[in-house]
């Protein structure tokens, strides 16, 4: 399976981007400020919303695929809210995709065109691959393990911040944090640090290895919102470190707050400020 992947990794590339583009242009952007009332559910509150273009999208990825690579499994995040031992496929042998068919739903919801398809491929808890596809916005970012990452084409280099400037910081809603996360996200209001709410994790992500935040401070760790995006910024140039100092885990049972950021030195300061906001 091992020179599979490999092979797919260099040919079947394009294949992937294609699938993405149909999933959104069939499913997901006719439903752009189109959406009836009937066709939102909220699944744990006014800030975790899901659609009918969310569901549709998700089966449209499934399908689309496990074809392009027979043997592959699919996480997707419909797919666990309806059955969640279907997560436990990413602690398991099988070329897995992880699949967020609308990220940033609140805003897909609100006519904002600030949402995306994330779409990363991994095995055994490594990433390989991901995708990025902001539809509204025509961006298309892609990130290959050890081959860097592009977005539209164009090599992605997140590079550092200017030593002496404001880091600018995406973190959780306070919704989805427990008492010790919002403590330990205390800890980036200080001197140096502007921490402000998140939009759709994707497109944070997208904006570090485009160079253009500093870091976030997500207190949740589904796959799904981050896989796609954590290699992005990796094949960029940045880095990733949960609160204890270790590697984020796909499959879960990580430290939380995590960050992800333009560069290594980033990291060390933003860690250290979650710890000490939650000692």
């Amino acid at each position: 399976m091992i020179e599979e992947l490999e092979d797919f990794l260099e040919n079947g590339q394009a294949d992937v981007e294609e699938a993405i583009r149909k999933a959104a242009a069939a499913e997901i952007v006719p439903r752009f400020r189109q959406l009836a009332a009937h066709e939102i559910v909220e699944k744990n509150g006014p800030h975790d919303l899901v659609t009918v273009a969310d569901r549709l999208a998700e089966e449209h990825l499934t399908a689309s695929l496990t074809d392009l690579l027979p043997g592959s499994v699919v996480v997707g995040e419909e797919a666990v809210h309806a059955d969640a031992s279907v997560y436990e496929q990413l602690a398991g042998d099988a070329p897995v995709w992880i699949v967020d068919p609308v990220d940033g739903t609140r805003q897909f919801v609100h006519g904002d065109p600030g949402f995306c398809t994330l779409v990363a491929l991994a095995q055994g808890g490594d990433l390989l691959a991901s995708w990025t596809y902001a539809p509204a916005l025509d961006e298309m970012a892609v990130a290959i393990r050890g081959r860097g990452a592009r977005l539209n084409g164009r090599v992605l280099h997140s590079g550092a911040p200017e030593p002496g400037q404001v880091l600018e910081v995406a973190t959780s809603h306070p919704d989805f944090t427990t008492p010790d996360q919002k403590r330990a996200l205390l800890g980036l209001r200080t001197e140096g640090v502007q921490p402000r709410p998140c939009g759709s994790a994707g497109l944070e992500y997208l904006a570090i290895a485009r160079g253009e935040l500093d870091a976030i401070a997500f207190s949740w760790e589904n796959a799904w919102d981050h896989a796609a995006g954590l290699l992005l910024v990796a094949e960029a140039g940045g880095a990733h470190r949960t609160v204890a100092g270790e590697q984020f885990r796909l499959a879960g049972g990580n430290a939380l707050p995590f960050t992800a950021a333009r560069d290594e030195a980033t990291v060390e300061r933003i860690v250290g400020l979650l710890q000490g906001g939650h000692s």
